[in-house]
């Protein structure tokens, strides 16, 4: 569907541009005076950059009745082939007529009629070598380029491509001059209709090349340009992905407004998979879900955020809060290694020194993972341990256990097994950090079940 909604609108511009070039009036009457394409319509903010400076529009006329002739009897021609070949013949015997741009105009139109994309591309470049500033023209360019990549067909040539005459297309803006004859209202339209289509050439190409401020700048034009476009989704989505890529920031959340709008106008299964990805990107900005609901029933009526759109960025709480917490919420033997050691690593020192007074020389019971032994002899009575999962999946070592006899030969442990035991807690190192034990005995398998071995809080 999306593809058929593309080529439609293609089409619409491309047969405006043959409709409405200018017939000649023979001797030195004024000619008609140029249309605007239906193309989308939308308003774009000038963008940076030197425009090139627009020759002073030429008095067109012919004073050949002759040259005349050839080209109203091309133009009149309602078959796409006969109208091809009447002006082919045209330009071959008039190269320099002052209709050229229009002639080439109407023919790329005829070659879009015929279903020659090639020749109209080629026709389109044509018309640039005669005046590079040509609107129409460069908006056909930026729309087909895009139109091409979008349906799968080269899209990282096309969409750059697409991006270069939208560009072009927005600087041109700059300084065209209206056409003779045309009134101020069509050339406003014809100025607003081509700024849409270059900004959404120019904004997907940048997103392409991950240039993501510069795809917000374009496509933002587009989307405010025209919100009510029924094909606004193809720059909307973008953009929306555009703010989301190194966001949102605190400063500008706009990003999970137009998420959300695009999750509202989105249909069959892309719906739901927007929506998804949109609520995600919510709850890691926000903290939880909560106000997402709310967003989505915002955008279903409210194409633009409001002046006072705002999400409030979710502030995790430091470690030392964390801890403050947990020692006011469990009592230290219910705690498991690994929040021991965020206590006493992180907390406060009236936090750490509560915990380690609960700690300090009374014999446990738990269980931890061997990273090292004494292999200085037949007998051990020093081991490497670590007790919380972080540290075992690290490989490191948070416990220094001297056993108060050696471990039997039959009952040697291995490293990297895990091991359960007794000792008494007699010293720590908060950083990194360590905590030694000493009167260390093997447990037998009757022994009573250690104490799990948590991950440690996530640190932010």
């Amino acid at each position: 569907m999306k593809k058929i909604v593309l080529a439609m609108l293609l089409v619409a511009a491309v047969a405006a541009v043959a409709q409405t070039a200018a017939a000649p009036v023979p001797q030195s009457a004024a000619p008609v005076p140029q249309g605007a394409a239906p193309v989308p319509q939308g308003v774009a903010p000038v963008p940076q950059g030197t425009a090139p400076t627009p020759a002073p529009p030429q008095k067109k006329e012919m004073k050949d009745p002759a040259e005349y002739n050839a080209y109203m009897g091309a133009e009149q021609q309602q078959d796409a082939a006969a109208k091809i070949s009447g002006f082919e013949a045209f330009l071959t015997q008039y190269p320099n007529s002052s209709y050229k741009e229009d002639a080439l105009e109407l023919l790329m139109g005829a070659y879009q009629k015929a279903g020659n994309q090639a020749k109209m591309l080629e026709t389109a470049q044509k018309v640039l070598q005669v005046n590079p500033c040509n609107l129409r023209t460069l908006a056909v360019l930026a729309y087909t380029k895009r139109a091409l990549a979008e349906a799968g067909q080269n899209a990282a040539q096309n969409l750059t491509e697409a991006g270069q005459s939208g560009e072009k297309g927005l600087q041109c803006l700059q300084t065209a001059a209206k056409t003779e004859g045309m009134s101020a209202a069509d050339w406003d339209k014809l100025k607003s209709q081509t700024a849409l289509i270059f900004d959404g050439a120019a904004g997907i190409s940048a997103y392409q090349a991950k240039d993501y401020a510069k795809a917000q700048q374009y496509l933002r034009a587009s989307v405010e340009g025209d919100p009510a476009n029924p094909t606004i989704l193809r720059d909307l989505y973008p953009l929306a992905l555009a703010y989301l890529a190194a966001g949102p920031t605190e400063k500008d959340v706009d990003g999970l407004f137009f998420i959300a709008r695009a999750a509202n106008l989105a249909q069959g299964a892309g719906k739901d998979q927007i929506a998804k990805f949109g609520k995600s990107k919510y709850t890691k900005y926000h903290g939880s879900d909560e106000g997402w609901s709310d967003v989505v029933a915002l955008t279903a009526t409210t194409p633009l955020p409001p002046a006072t759109f705002a999400i409030t960025k979710y502030v995790p709480p430091t470690p030392a809060e964390q801890a403050a917490a947990l020692v006011k919420s469990k009592k230290v033997q219910e705690m498991s290694f690994a929040e021991w050691q965020m206590v006493l690593s992180d907390g406060t020192p009236e936090d750490a020194d509560k915990v380690w007074t609960a700690l300090k020389g009374k014999p446990m019971q738990m269980g931890a993972h061997i990273i090292s032994l004494d292999a200085s002899s037949k007998t051990t009575t020093k081991l490497k341990l670590a007790g919380s999962s972080d540290d075992v999946d690290a490989k490191r070592a948070d416990i220094d256990l001297t056993m108060s006899a050696a471990i039997p030969v039959k009952q040697m442990p291995k490293e990297d097994t895990d091991f359960q035991f007794e000792g008494t807690p007699v010293s720590y190192v908060a950083k990194p950090f360590v905590m030694t034990m000493n009167d260390g005995a093997l447990l037998v398998k009757t022994a009573p079940k250690p104490a799990p071995t948590h991950k440690k809080p996530a640190a932010h």
